[in-house]
């Protein structure tokens, strides 16, 4: 049985609470490490929101929503019922002035509890709920605020909201999440890196060609139509979750694992990206949106009819980036960044191209090998190296992969990205968290790509659902004489 290390009593406080977010990831999260035992009857659960709801209607509602969302762990009816205890439900609309606070202050009279408040709204309210909390002396010494992405839509949106969120807040207090960084696949990074001297001495350019980090899906905007519509792939997924790997992937050895140790080396490598002009814009980015087309044989529309309507939208559901970081690990070594709905497969993977040999021995010599890290749908690793086949005459070489599965490794069921990243915060460590100065340098690097497309220096083309994207996407690596990691497969 996995050691578990119990939680102090706590008060979380969510604002949002009706919203989609807290019904399929934040609850099930919670109701998943209080089975596990981390915490424990005494800590409490305040859920807030606008609708006018009893504290019975809404534990009917999560009751509802953790028998589809937390299937297995809801069976346990005796347990579901002591969590759905611990839940109570307050309706404020933090917007009018006349809002109902008396409730949420009686609750939380125990001012040495670890006391955490979760935005999960939209971020322009954020600077308005945390005035509203200082106004009702909501805000302790031991308080914490956990800010959902997207902080902002740009750099002067992100950096307003971070001001006025600073207001109220230290920074060692915000917890800006993305929940990238609680994957096992993205944490075991640091471990694959920093624990294996041999991986670490081939992680640079003397052995590397390039990397490829891709998160494709198989879905569409589904019901975030609105939401995605103004935001699109690169605001969305590129801006936060894929910058963040990139850092991950990119970033020297920390002094330590604390958590500004760690972030100090992201932020290197966030500044070290190299500015997009318009000119390399139109060379290095591709941008895509999908027709109709087939996702595992079966027809699925394109992202028009998902909006509902047939309206000309220029919203990119797939971008694809090729660009350098200007150190010296990394020299010349292109980072191919490529995102996108409605793909062929549901995958996150990095792939570690290393170099071909200077001069070699076999004249069969195989396309060099490769590192494939899988962070979903199945964690794992692939190392491709070359090995003789058993099976031809004479002495010839070919490809073969050594593979690691977490699953088969590792025996134990491992937490999701919110059990983990949501635990972190009532501990207080924000070591898997985003700091001010990572976020406003991603929109710093982000927005002069924005810029361009706004003003068509990169063109809108059309993929069909249940492809790997554009047709110039294989373009955009070939000029370096590399392919995409499905097509290595081909």
């Amino acid at each position: 049985m996995a050691h578990v290390n119990l939680i102090e009593p706590f008060d979380f406080i969510i604002f949002g609470a009706t919203g989609d977010l807290t019904m399929r990831k934040l609850l099930p999260a919670f109701l998943r490490r209080f089975h596990a035992g981390e915490f424990t009857d005494d800590a409490r659960l305040i859920c807030i929101a606008r609708s006018e709801l009893t504290v019975e209607k809404f534990r009917q509602q999560v009751r509802s929503a953790l028998k589809e969302f937390a299937s297995d762990i809801s069976k346990d009816n005796a347990t579901l019922d002591r969590f759905l205890a611990i839940l109570s439900y307050a309706p404020i609309d933090a917007t009018q002035p006349d809002s109902d606070w008396g409730p949420v202050r009686d609750a939380l009279k125990d001012q040495d509890r670890t006391r955490v408040f979760y935005l999960a709204t939209a971020p322009a309210l954020y600077a308005p709920l945390c005035a509203a909390l200082a106004e009702h002396k909501l805000i302790t010494r031991q308080s914490r605020i956990v800010l959902e992405k997207p902080i902002g839509v740009s750099l002067k949106t992100a950096t307003e909201i971070n001001d006025g969120v600073g207001r109220y807040f230290p920074e060692e207090s915000i917890y800006r999440i993305d929940h990238y960084l609680g994957k096992e696949g993205v944490q075991n990074l640091l471990a694959l890196r920093f624990a294996n001297p041999v991986l670490e001495k081939l992680w640079c350019a003397d052995a590397i060609e390039h990397v490829q980090i891709t998160a494709a899906e198989t879905v569409g905007v589904g019901t975030r139509g609105a939401y995605y519509d103004e935001s699109g792939a690169m605001r969305d997924m590129v801006q936060n979750h894929l910058l963040q790997v990139l850092c991950m992937v990119a970033m020297d050895a920390p002094a330590s694992l604390s958590a500004d140790d760690l972030r100090n080396e992201k932020l290197k490598v966030l500044n070290a990206l190299r500015p997009m002009t318009p000119d390399m814009v139109r060379q290095n980015v591709i941008r895509g949106q999908y027709i109709a087309g087939r996702i595992e044989d079966k027809p699925v529309p394109g992202y028009s009819e998902d909006l509902g309507h047939d309206r000309t939208s220029n919203t990119e559901t797939f971008v694809a980036i090729r660009t350098k970081i200007r150190t010296a690990r990394w020299g010349n070594v292109p980072f191919y960044l490529r995102t996108g709905k409605r793909m062929a497969a549901k995958s996150t993977e990095i792939v570690l191209q290393f170099k071909q040999q200077i001069w070699p021995i076999f004249t069969n010599t195989p396309s060099p090998g490769r590192l494939v890290i899988r962070i979903a749908p199945d964690e794992g690793l692939s190392l491709v190296v070359a090995s003789k086949d058993p099976g031809a005459g004479g002495f010839r070489v070919r490809n073969a992969a050594l593979n690691m599965s977490y699953e088969n490794q590792f025996t134990i069921e491992y937490q999701d990205s919110y059990e983990r990243l949501l635990l972190d915060a009532v501990r207080g460590n924000p070591a898997l968290f985003i700091r001010r100065d990572e976020v406003e340098a991603s929109w710093r690097w982000i927005e002069p790509i924005l810029d361009s497309c706004r003003h068509s220096l990169s063109q809108l083309e059309p993929y069909p659902a249940g492809s790997w994207g554009p047709a110039s996407t294989r373009a955009l690596l070939a000029r370096d004489g590399a392919m995409w990691h499905e097509d290595m497969l081909t």
